[in-house]
């Protein structure tokens, strides 16, 4: 498998959001199979309306980004939760991390997290970035809108933007003593 890089982050969630994916709706069975099955302690019941975070661990595994679901950077939870993401990023200095107030043009690839989208909490919602206009960006994401669908949304670069990570090319997860990489 290639290395992962943003560009093919971006192409791959683009594609995968317009499938698109989707939970249990009415008349439908869910279809988020291939998201859940990185996260062994979830089934599709329990994953229902909360896989926005696995949608984009999902994009970066089928892009040829080598992560382990669990990264040992993560505390509280793995990469199925928002909150991973943030300890993930800020655990391991390759990996850019950068506050939504700050002065950051994020670029296609970029990882956003969101604060206050959903259910008025922190780390509620997370997309991967697939442009940025002045004052939007459009974002792959899954679970949008809470209605548990992917999409491709344009939102507005605010307050509800926590923070973007920005996984650099090539990047490979070695935690040495646990899993190496090729």
């Amino acid at each position: 498998m290639e290395s992962g890089t943003r560009k093919r982050l971006a192409e791959i969630a683009a594609e995968k959001a317009q499938m698109p994916f989707h939970g249990y709706l009415e008349g439908k069975e869910s279809n988020i199979e291939p998201i859940v099955r990185h996260f062994p302690k979830w089934n599709l019941q329990d994953a229902d309306r909360l896989w926005c975070a696995a949608f984009v661990y999902y994009c970066c595994v089928e892009a040829g980004f080598q992560i382990p679901y669990s990264p040992r950077e993560c505390r509280t939870c793995s990469l199925a939760g928002c909150g991973g993401w943030e300890e993930y990023a800020v655990g391991d200095s390759r990996i850019e991390y950068h506050k939504g107030e700050e002065d950051f043009l994020p670029e296609p690839g970029d990882i956003v997290l969101y604060d206050n989208v959903f259910i008025n909490q922190e780390h509620d919602h997370i997309g991967i970035v697939l442009k940025a206009d002045g004052d939007t960006i459009t974002a792959a994401e899954g679970n949008t809108f809470h209605d548990n669908i992917s999409r491709i949304v344009q939102r507005q670069r605010d307050a509800h933007i926590r923070a973007y990570i920005r996984i650099p090319d090539g990047y490979c997860y070695d935690r040495e003593q646990n899993e190496k990489c090729s």
